[in-house]
């Protein structure tokens, strides 16, 4: 019996591996189930998304355009992504994580505050400034920052996934219907701290 339970334990870690990350493809590409074979020419394979970052103007909040298998179709299966972030002066990316890949981050303009936490709780930060890269491991929380309160910046962000996934912690914790007690004992405040917060974070109409 033991020893039945013990295979059944193991075979549950593995297949819970092999579900952690991309399936592998055993075709070039993945065509969508919509297209027709006859149909697909270079123009599949190019994502032109990224044009309005290159030559249009600096937004006025944080802002992520990605290139994921959302955006790009013909990323499915590729186990590759990237997203292009842009900083106005002191903008934040809030704590965050994504559950399928690690993060390469390049800073191409100014300089970013960047951190994670790790699984003991240990905060690792740096600033970079341009040209320095940094790596958030796959599913720690982690931010980034323009703490320049004059100039923008940006970054580009690799993803070893086709869809690495996005959870933000504030709108996780506080906007996703957690009850108002349960928040305010885990946080050790009271109700009306917690509606405050969640009131800071609700959409602006």
């Amino acid at each position: 019996m033991a020893s039945k339970l013990f295979s059944t334990v193991i075979l549950c870690v593995l297949v819970s591996l092999v579900s952690g990350s991309d399936p592998d493809i055993i075709t070039d590409f993945i065509i969508p189930a919509n297209s027709s074979a006859p149909a697909i020419d270079g123009n599949f394979f190019t994502f032109t998304g990224l044009r309005s970052v290159v030559t249009g103007d600096e937004p006025s909040t944080f802002t992520v355009t990605k290139a994921s298998m959302a955006e790009f179709p013909a990323l499915n299966g590729q186990s590759v992504s990237i997203a292009v972030l842009e900083f106005p002066a002191g903008a934040v990316n809030p704590p965050h994580t994504h559950p399928r890949s690690a993060e390469l981050l390049l800073v191409v303009d100014g300089s970013l505050q960047v951190g994670f936490i790790d699984t003991t709780n240990k905060l690792y930060t740096q600033t970079l400034q341009l040209g320095d890269i940094f790596v958030f491991p796959k599913g720690l929380v982690h931010f980034q920052s323009n703490s320049d309160p004059k100039q923008p910046a940006t970054a580009v962000s690799a993803f070893g996934s086709a869809n690495a996934g996005t959870v933000s912690v504030p709108l996780t914790v506080f906007g996703t219907g957690i009850d108002d007690n349960i928040l305010a004992t885990a946080f050790k405040t009271d109700v009306a701290t917690i509606q405050k917060i969640k009131a800071g974070l609700a959409p602006k109409a």
